[in-house]
């Protein structure tokens, strides 16, 4: 069977239209049930009129590239770029392996998703629109460099892709054909208020030029971002920066001009060899965003440059925007609240080099669950209590799941904290919390569902949502995430709520990287000491186990 049908066997269809219906403000569809799935994209990033950049949108952080020119920098975008396409040859194929947990497939929609498609901003509600659904699908990128934006076709005349050196030779003049930096940063007009963003994109559309090139830049397949390289650091400080500029670009004076954030999938090369990416989060989740990376990363190992016959190929298109007075105010505005964001955003990046996931699994434990209970530990020890934590859970067991959310603080985490003793059983409370959720047998979706079926009847909302109890049990201070990867990279985000942390973690063999940011307007909360109280947790829990293995 296909790919759509793959691992979702638990959730029945009688056609494509029910799950695929693309969400507007007057949905003209009321008689059919909606998608818990559609329910979660909509509350938790369609609806939110947040900025994307930092609030929704993840960075990933690759490992430095030893390049530090331009031609470096070329290379391994173009490597970048052809590995991205090799994947999606599998995507347009519908050859992409089915991924498995515990023996049952998963779904695999979500694969499907995050190339050539794009969010819009809407007055009330945005949409994410898929353009690779349709008889003529896209053949281009879009890249940007120096704030200007580019259309790239990557596709030969015969439909194959270009070769490395093409592309090479493509952004080779891309590059000389923008080199001036003084053009307006009209993509900074993305990072904003999505009320803001939406009143401005009306405003820049309204010209015949710039909705051509707006539409240029959502219809692309991804975009590459190559950025100007950052201001030198200390190698301790280097990977907090490299996430901030995953995250937002740095603020105006850098590189959070040189981004679309609205689109899906963007690449981030910079000059000085960091590189990694953002993503906009509505489409997918994390796991399917790292194992693209991981195929490209595993594709530009074992690709060399090789020379190729040169077809002369046409200049990449350049996009034109028309700025009206009210255009470059809309601009300013927003590159100053950008500033203010990256300003606010506390990034700290721990490489815990002291061991990996092999020590808890040489106990018989589940390396996730231990990090979790570390977590606890490290909450705990700072603030002298526990704190609601939400953990990112897979529900591709599930026909278009999305996520179900771990409730890692339970009496037995609490308990553990403040004796520190024995880790293990408090582990195995944990590990059946996190296989109900993935197992569809959470709450936080299915209250979330109750609450969206009585506002969809139009009925008065269950007096649970009015609860206090009820809010205090959803303010995550804690929100954390696995993404686990073959690359020993980092994933990054930002917190959910003011006053707490946005943790994520990919445990390699013998090392762990944590990204841990905190909000700098609130004084309780202090990335770098949180990192420093982790560190200490994991440290404290290996002398532990190693000690009651001996007494027993």
């Amino acid at each position: 069977s296909s790919y759509k049908t793959h691992g979702c066997q638990c959730m029945h269809f009688d056609n494509e239209t029910e799950h695929r219906s693309i969400f507007t403000a007057s949905c003209k569809f009321k008689q059919v049930q909606l998608h818990l799935s559609d329910w979660w994209m909509q509350s938790a990033y369609l609806d939110s009129r947040m900025p994307v950049a930092m609030y929704t949108s993840p960075g990933v952080v690759l490992p430095k590239m030893h390049f530090q020119d331009r031609q470096g920098q070329m290379r391994f975008a173009a490597k970048l770029i052809a590995g991205v396409l090799d994947f999606k040859s599998m995507i347009d194929s519908e050859t992409l392996p089915v991924e498995y947990l515990g023996g049952k497939p998963l779904c695999m929609d979500q694969y499907y998703q995050v190339l050539t498609s794009c969010r819009i901003p809407g007055p009330k509600r945005d949409v994410v629109v898929n353009y690779a659904i349709g008889k003529t699908p896209p053949s281009h990128i879009t890249v940007v460099h120096n704030f200007q934006f580019f259309v790239l076709d990557v596709y030969n005349s015969d439909g194959s892709p270009l070769t490395v050196d093409q592309i090479y030779v493509q952004l080779e003049k891309i590059w000389n054909s923008s080199l001036q930096t003084n053009k307006e940063p009209v993509g900074i007009l993305t990072s904003n208020h999505r009320n803001t963003w939406g009143k401005a994109y009306n405003n820049l559309i309204k010209d015949k030029t710039n909705k051509e090139s707006v539409r240029a830049i959502q219809k692309s397949i991804f975009t590459v971002c190559l950025d100007a390289p950052m201001p030198r650091v200390s190698d301790e400080m280097y990977h907090n920066k490299v996430a901030a500029q995953m995250l937002h670009g740095g603020g105006s004076r850098w590189n959070s001009g040189n981004r679309w954030f609205d689109k899906t999938l963007q690449f981030i090369v910079g000059e000085d060899g960091s590189c990694g990416l953002t993503y906009e989060h509505a489409p997918a989740e994390g796991p399917p965003i790292v194992f693209l990376v991981d195929h490209v990363v595993d594709y530009m190992k074992r690709t060399e440059m090789v020379r190729t016959p040169m077809i002369p190929l046409p200049m990449p298109q350049k996009l034109r925007f028309n700025i009206t007075p009210e255009i470059k105010k809309d601009i300013e505005k927003a590159k100053q609240n950008m500033n203010i964001m990256a300003h606010e955003l506390d990034v700290r990046v721990l490489n815990f080099t002291h061991y990996g996931r092999k020590f808890p699994k040489s106990h018989k434990m589940s390396p996730d669950a231990f990090i979790q209970m570390a977590l606890q530990l490290a909450y705990y020890r700072m603030y002298q209590t526990c704190c609601p934590t939400y953990e990112s859970a897979s529900l591709r067991m599930f026909r278009l799941g999305r996520t179900e959310a771990v409730l890692s603080t339970t009496t037995e985490s609490l308990q553990f904290t403040k004796a520190m003793d024995d880790p293990s059983e408090h582990v195995q409370v944990y590990i059946l919390v996190a296989f109900s959720a993935i197992h569809g047998h959470g709450i936080e979706r299915h209250m979330l569902g109750l609450k969206m079926m009585a506002i969809e009847d139009l009925t008065s909302l269950p007096e649970i949502f009015m609860d206090t109890s009820f809010a205090v049990a959803a303010h995550f201070n804690l929100y954390t995430s696995q993404v686990g990867s073959k690359t020993d990279c980092v994933m990054c985000f930002g917190p959910m709520v003011p006053d707490g942390y946005g943790i994520c973690y990919n445990p390699m063999d013998d090392h762990i990287n944590f990204a841990v940011t905190a909000f700098n307007s609130c004084e309780e909360t202090n990335a770098t000491k949180l990192s420093q109280f982790l560190e200490d947790s994991l440290l404290d829990m290996k002398t532990l186990l190693e000690q009651v293995s001996k007494t027993q």
